[in-house]
Formats: C-alpha cells, structure tokens, sequence
C-alpha cells in the first residue's frame, strides 16, 4: 500500500556541497508523492458512518491522487476539486487511482479556487473533507518520512530540507524530529512566487496572497494552514525563496545526472541548497524529493526559464531598415561566435522604412550578455532588451 521509499545518497551533490546529501526519494511511491502518507492516515481512520458519506479533498494533483487511491483501496466514494490549470497527467492519474468511485472537478486557477468548491460541496453534499495540509491526521501522515530517515541512518540527520505548500509536509518532519528537542536543523524550501509560509511569518498571522506563481503548482497555495503555521512558527530554523528558474535548473539537472523525474516542487528542497551553501560541509543532509509527477509538455517551459534564469537567453526588439542586408548585419557585427539566434519574428512593420522584430538570442553563458550589448551600440542597432517586468515578456516564457 504505502511503500518505505529509499534513502539514495548523491555523489554529485556531496561533493558539490562537501556534505553526504541523501535524497528520499518520495517520487518512488505509487502515486508519486508524499502525499499518500497523510491521505491514507486519514481516511483510513474515519468512522463508518463518515465513511458511508463520501469524503471530498482540493488539491493540485497529488493529494487528490492519495486520495484516489486510498479510497479505491478502501471502498470509499470521492469527490475531487482541483484548479483548471492542473496539468492533464496530474488528472489522468486521480482518475486512474479512482477508478469509477471517484469524481473529478476542475475549477477556478489556484488550489485556493478548488478548496472553496470542495468546501461548498462538502456543506450541500454532508460529505468528509480531507484535507491536504491543514489536519493532524494528514501531518501525522507525513510525519512517518521522518520516522523512516531516523530508523535507516540510526540517528536524526543534521539537515533536513523539504518543500514547503501549505505546509503539511514540513510540519510532519517538525512533529517528529523536534520531539524532545531534537537538534535537527529543518529548513523549509517555498516557491518565490508563492510565498505564504514567509508572508505568515513576517505578519504573525496566518496571511491571504492575492496573487501566486501557480508554476510550481504543488506547493502554490495562498494561504499556509492554521495549524501548520503555528507548528513552522515554532519548529522550523529556515524558510528559504527558491525562484522558479532555479527549480527549472535542478529539475534539469536531476533528469540529466541522476535519471529522476521531479516535479517542480519535488526540486524545490534540492533547488535550495545553493542558499545553504557552506552551512552544509561536513553534514548529513537529507533533502525530501516530494513528487515525480510530472508532464512531459512541460519541458519546453522548464527549458525556457531554467536558460532566462541562467543568463542564457533573452529577447530583443529590434527595427531593422527594409533594405536587403539588414539581418546579416545584425548576424556579421552583433552575434559574438558561440550566440544563437532562438527565434525571430517580425512584429510589425512600422513604415515602409522600417520593420520591428522579436529576436530571441541564446549564450553559451551569462558574461557574454555585456559584449553582445556593446556590440549591438556599435553597429548602431536600434534595439531594446526586455524586461521580465514587461507583459510581453509573459507571453515568451
């Protein structure tokens, strides 16, 4: 039913960071992520009759996934809510763990959206809510990752890093290795553009985001729990940001050199060592890779931002005269030998003089950026580099 994931050390990230770095592999359960843990420790301990009305959960994907599965494995009916924006293998995956005891809405863009339709169903329907974070069950749940690190390394790591959405996962770890003053160092890795644990923080108080980067959509929620909130408060040292370009980097970067498959929160807790950096050396530190659910179409984008957050790629809007010979100057006096143009495209044509266009230029590293700068005033190029704060700079990435 719920397998005891393993432990996999990483050569490449030890000797990156001169720590033994261990990863569990979370990834490797059956429905890819952590979050069986909590949902099965839930509804497997609800009564007969609160069985007997159903149980209804919101979710980005993978708790709506456990939820599948442990209701299927106990013969209970589900209602699942999870945002329109979810990716098409995270809903395949809930109806192939549900089965035809399970059924699936999609509603408004955020796991926020889908938690206010399952709320409204369960008061309509008396159905069960499962929570995915905020529930002592579900923390409960989680908690037994921490009890199978302590039980195979003997001892509690130095450093444990996990991903943090809502909070359920890193408050599972606390409840556990904080018992009896546990020394354990616990940091706590939250999407940049999602940060609701660090916005609870800094207030006091549980506090609403208005607006998230819903790209690391298993950890992008708007509002940590209440209960999770107060046991981050007490128990967990750090709360790193973690940009989306650095989990697309990592995600990467497992793919390449350990074969595994993450999913954009599953890297956030491994994306969050560079932060960490020299605290590392010379400890035992476990990072919780927490999903592996992950659609191959999104690699494109992943691609994409991982080389925008490098300082590989960028996007120009240049007018080129409407003579021949235009183009191959920019390519002859602009392009230093190792850039590439990605994409070109006219955008408009201005006048019959001059024409703009959107060209998308690759380096082979960052520090080629101020050269091919230069070059571009040189040969006198009426151009202009864009700005991530532009709107059409979205509709790129």
């Amino acid at each position: 039913m719920l397998a005891r994931t393993p432990l996999q050390p990483s050569k490449r990230l030890s000797d990156l960071y001169g720590a033994r770095v261990l990863l569990k592999r979370e990834d490797l359960q059956e429905v890819r992520s952590f979050k069986i843990r909590g949902a099965y420790n839930k509804i497997a301990r609800l009564t007969p009759e609160e069985a007997a009305r159903g149980v209804v959960c919101a979710s980005a994907g993978n708790h709506a996934q456990g939820v599948a599965f442990a209701c299927a494995a106990l013969g209970i009916r589900a209602t699942v809510f999870m945002p329109a924006v979810t990716p098409l293998q995270k809903i395949e995956r809930v109806q192939h763990f549900g089965k035809a005891g399970v059924a699936v809405h999609l509603v408004g863009d955020t796991y926020d959206d889908a938690s206010q339709a399952a709320r409204e169903h369960c008061r309509v329907q008396g159905a069960v809510f499962v929570h995915p974070f905020d529930d002592p069950l579900t923390i409960a749940g989680q908690g037994t990752i921490a009890r199978e690190l302590v039980e195979e390394l003997g001892a509690a790591p130095d450093v444990v890093v996990a991903a943090v959405g809502g909070g359920g996962l890193i408050s599972g770890l606390a409840s556990y290795l904080k018992a009896g003053g546990g020394a354990t160092r616990l940091v706590g890795a939250e999407p940049a553009g999602a940060p609701s644990l660090t916005a609870a923080l800094r207030a006091g108080e549980v506090v609403y985001l208005e607006k998230i980067d819903t790209f690391v959509d298993g950890a992008a929620v708007k509002r940590v729990g209440e209960l999770t909130f107060e046991v981050c408060r007490r128990h967990v040292d750090q709360v790193l940001l973690v940009p989306e370009g650095q989990v697309c980097t990592t995600l990467i970067d497992l793919y390449q050199n350990e074969g595994i498959i993450a999913e954009p929160a599953g890297a956030l807790s491994v994306a969050a060592l560079d932060a960490l950096g020299e605290d590392l050396r010379g400890r035992t530190v476990v990072c919780v890779l927490s999903g592996g659910n992950n659609d191959i179409l999104r690699y494109p984008e992943i691609m994409e931002r991982s080389l925008v957050h490098q300082g590989r790629k960028h996007y120009f809007i240049v007018e080129f005269a409407q003579k021949p010979g235009q183009l191959r100057k920019f390519v002859d006096r602009a392009l230093g030998p190792t850039d590439d143009i990605v994409r070109f495209e006219y955008m408009k044509k201005t006048n019959k003089e001059r024409g703009a266009a959107l060209v998308g230029v690759e380096l082979r590293d960052k520090a080629d950026l101020a050269p091919l700068l230069e070059r571009m005033r040189e040969a006198q190029l009426n151009c202009r580099q864009l700005s991530s704060e532009e709107l059409l700079y979205d509709y790129l990435i």
